[in-house]
């Protein structure tokens, strides 16, 4: 032990995070950030260049997957102006960044807030719907019409566990379509409840089954897993 080691200096020269800044970009760490303070106060232009360079290698180094991309390069020399406060005098191979370009906030982009009467229908129904009325008439519009109709009725059944009688269709239909589709003048007929009940529960079926089946893998995995522990222990023991 260090005879002129005076553990009361000791503790006055050590850091804690209360009295050090804030971390610019705490994803890096706070060696990175005192490192390139340290390349800052380098005097000979071509001694910075090159520390410069070795910094973003090592900023590079920490993200391996992404390192050789090109757009990513730029955002590495970004990110190294912007932690030295933009007061780096280097040879960047990009556009050199201020500290007013950083302080400029992306475009908000609104959420898309959509509140349909009939929920149960989803939102892909009224983008069919629109489109059908787009259509001219013609044989393939009554079919695509009727697709739309069979699968509203289905939706139905999915959420409302019920029969429902096909007029209950038509007039969701024809206030969806703002009265441009209607069905209640024609003498058309839906699929069977009992027909589109049967399909509802082959894909609930279908899903629940997947799902068991990833659930049984993942058991079985750790029966094995566990066995082979027992195994090791009691060859241990022998």
């Amino acid at each position: 032990m260090n005879k002129n080691f005076n553990p009361t200096e000791a503790v006055k020269e050590l850091e804690y995070n209360a009295a050090r800044k804030d971390l610019i970009i705490p994803e890096y760490g706070r060696h990175l950030h005192k490192l390139i303070d340290a390349v800052k106060e380098i005097k000979d232009k071509e001694e910075l260049n090159k520390a410069a360079n070795y910094v973003i290698k090592i900023m590079g180094n920490m993200n391996p997957h992404l390192r050789d991309v090109p757009d990513f390069q730029h955002k590495l020399w970004d990110q190294l102006f912007r932690m030295a406060d933009f007061d780096l005098d280097v040879d960047s191979p990009y556009p050199i960044p201020d500290a007013a370009s950083a302080q400029i906030q992306p475009i908000k982009i609104d959420y898309p807030q959509n509140f349909p009467k009939y929920r149960f229908y989803g939102n892909n129904i009224g983008f069919m719907i629109e489109e059908a009325i787009k259509w001219e008439e013609s044989e393939l519009k009554d079919a695509l019409i009727m697709v739309i109709a069979n699968h509203m009725k289905k939706s139905y059944l999915s959420w409302n566990k019920e029969t429902v009688k096909d007029e209950v269709i038509f007039e969701h239909l024809l206030e969806m379509s703002h009265g441009k589709i209607n069905l209640l003048k024609k003498d058309e007929e839906l699929s069977n409840t009992s027909d589109l009940m049967r399909v509802n529960k082959k894909q609930s079926n279908k899903a629940h089954y997947n799902n068991q089946g990833n659930n049984n893998n993942n058991n079985q995995g750790q029966k094995r897993f566990t066995k082979n522990n027992q195994n090791k222990n009691n060859n241990r023991k022998s």
